[in-house]
């Protein structure tokens, strides 16, 4: 009784972790098309290669999400100032505080 009982507790955790995975790769998947349909500047060479990069992105997220927020962190780092010179110059919004 009590294996079926922990079978089944892993049967459930396996069938939600499958579930969370597709629906975090549907929702990026459908985020990523509409940056790749809003590209119109593409010949249709290049969107043959980025359709496959698009699929492959989704498919391998947990790999792709954390190497894009590190590029993005280091683009953050590199272009810092810049940053900071934005902020100062944007008018303050009285809900920032």
């Amino acid at each position: 009784m009590e294996k079926n009982k922990s079978t089944m507790v892993q049967l459930f955790l396996v069938n939600l972790a499958i579930i969370g995975y597709i629906a975090i790769a549907w929702c990026l998947f459908c985020e990523w098309l509409n940056f790749f349909l809003a590209d119109v500047n593409m010949t249709s060479h290049q969107r043959f290669y980025s359709g496959i990069v698009l699929i492959l992105g989704t498919l391998l997220w947990p790999l792709v999400i954390p190497f894009a927020y590190l590029e993005l962190l280091k683009f953050q780092k590199k272009n810092k100032e810049i940053f900071d010179l934005i902020r100062s110059l944007s008018p303050r919004n009285p809900y920032d505080d």
